[in-house]
């Protein structure tokens, strides 16, 4: 077998060796002895580098007018556009998603690009008239400085996009730190970014540990902000870092999210949205369907259904295109799930589907685990309020709407929900009362659209919200306002006001 590629960080616009002299392995999740590339296991000094090659080039690429900075993101989405398949592709070898599922991934980026960069045109800012004569009062948007990026490995293009590209079109550089176990496609995202010619020192890549690089974009004072994707968990620890240095920071982290099927549900429909809600990915995204609350009137029907379609569900390497359920990203996190399910079986719960690691022929090469379904469970137990990150979903029964809300709400997340209904009041209702960031109505917990705000509340999120423009731009620059005073003479404001 050829020896397996060496991929380098990418500091001041070179591709260079870390400091360290370490690397480490990136394995295909479906196939283990498959090694994808060996990439920097980065110190301290290469985050210093990094760090210091974005200041000297945030210094020029802000005077760069915005509309110009944006047409660079925009050909980055051609070059995307062009190179979907293969990177979509490259994207399911190393972290095991379904390549439809990749693809999406892929287009999420393209979109990103295209949409953000219309905002080069735009980044509107206000004017006011002042309450003083001959006097003029405005404000502008401007950069915040070095953007330390801290990317999870789920959506492993889609994300970086998302924090990348507005960063660069508000006049920001970057330096960017992708998950160790999925940092090909950020490499591809990068590599791009020098292929239009954006300014040397503009973007940065540092791969490793978080330790090690995480910390260092923490805690330096070269950084202006970090927007940080993960476990609630490392965002708690990443926010108490920021906070020694004054940092902006924008937290995106788990959930808990429900989904509720009332007794006037279209359950069929119903069905499908929790199968995609639960099972794409492997269950391994923050939005998604952990709990599924069933009016009691339908449960059984529900259950039935939902049991007998899950357990047609076809897992296997995601490069097969008839596969619906890839492999789970690494041995740790297999072992999380076998865990949770070994939890639920002790608090009482029923495995009505999957709940057994699969093992046999060629699944023993990789960390697979079949859908699980999960019944019986109620909303004290631990399955029904600590986040799994995989294929396993818990049923809960309810009596009414207000109960299901009741059941819903009960939780440290706030990301995202839906409901089924085919009653309108109901639905207005729900959207109201469910205490998450996003709501669906009639669809699953997944499938935000890129130009809308992406975010949650309490152990989800810090308020900050990605993804949309209006709201991506207000994470990734400041307010700056403005007063001409053309009168000739000191004016003071709230004194000389007659």
């Amino acid at each position: 077998m050829a020896e397996p590629k060496v991929y380098r960080n990418f500091i001041d616009g070179e591709w260079v060796e870390s400091s360290t002299h370490k690397d480490f392995e990136n394995r295909n999740p479906a196939d283990r002895s498959e090694v994808i590339g060996t990439f920097q296991d980065s110190g301290e000094g290469d985050v210093r580098a990094a760090i210091e090659a974005a200041r000297r080039a945030y210094r020029r690429w802000r005077l760069v007018p915005a509309p110009k900075r944006a047409e660079y993101l925009f050909r980055v989405g051609e070059i995307l556009v062009r190179r979907k398949e293969e990177y979509a592709r490259e994207m399911t070898r190393e972290m095991g998603k379904p390549i439809r599922e990749a693809r999406g991934d892929v287009q999420e980026a393209i979109d990103v690009c295209y949409h953000i960069a219309g905002e080069g045109r735009r980044l509107h800012g206000y004017t006011t008239p002042s309450e003083l004569p001959n006097k003029a009062c405005y404000s502008v948007r401007v950069p915040v400085g070095v953007c330390g990026l801290i990317t999870p490995w789920n959506f492993p293009m889609a994300i970086p996009s998302w924090k990348l590209i507005p960063a660069l079109v508000c006049g920001n550089t970057i330096v960017l730190k992708p998950a160790s176990d999925a940092p090909l496609s950020s490499y591809h995202l990068v590599k791009v970014c020098q292929e239009v010619g954006i300014p040397r020192g503009v973007v940065n890549y540092v791969t490793g540990g978080g330790a090690t690089v995480g910390n260092g974009l923490t805690r330096s004072e070269g950084v202006a902000l970090v927007s940080f994707t993960g476990s609630s968990e490392t965002g708690r620890q990443v926010n108490l870092a920021c906070a020694d240095t004054f940092k902006r920071v924008s937290l995106e982290m788990g959930g808990k999210n429900a989904m509720i099927v009332m007794d006037d549900a279209r359950l069929d429909l119903a069905v499908e949205g929790a199968l995609w809600g639960s099972f794409a990915t492997s269950g391994q995204r923050c939005t998604a369907t952990s709990r599924i609350i069933v009016h009691k009137k339908v449960h059984k029907e529900f259950v039935d259904k939902l049991a007998e379609r899950a357990d047609r569900l076809k897992v296997g390497d995601g490069l097969d295109e008839s596969v619906d359920v890839g492999p789970l990203i690494s041995e740790a996190q297999l072992k999380k799930v076998m865990e949770y399910v070994q939890i639920g079986r002790d608090e009482g719960a029923d495995p009505v589907v999957g709940g057994v690691r699969l093992t046999k022929n060629e699944y023993g090469r990789g960390f697979f685990f079949p859908p699980t379904i999960f019944t019986g469970v109620t909303p004290g137990m631990r399955l029904a309020r600590e986040e799994i990150f995989g294929p396993v979903v818990c049923i809960l029964a309810a009596d009414s709407l207000d109960d299901a809300l009741e059941i819903a709400n009960d939780t440290l997340y706030g990301l995202s929900s839906s409901i089924y209904t085919q009653d309108v009041n109901k639905a207005f209702v729900a959207v109201r009362d469910l205490e998450t960031g996003i709501a669906y109505v009639n669809s699953s917990t997944i499938g935000a659209e890129t130009h809308l705000p992406f975010g949650g509340v309490r152990r989800s999120g810090n308020g900050h919200r990605e993804g949309a423009a209006h709201t991506s731009l207000e994470i990734f620059s400041e307010w700056k306002t403005v007063y001409v005073d053309y009168s000739g003479k000191l004016q003071k404001a709230q004194i000389d006001t007659n």
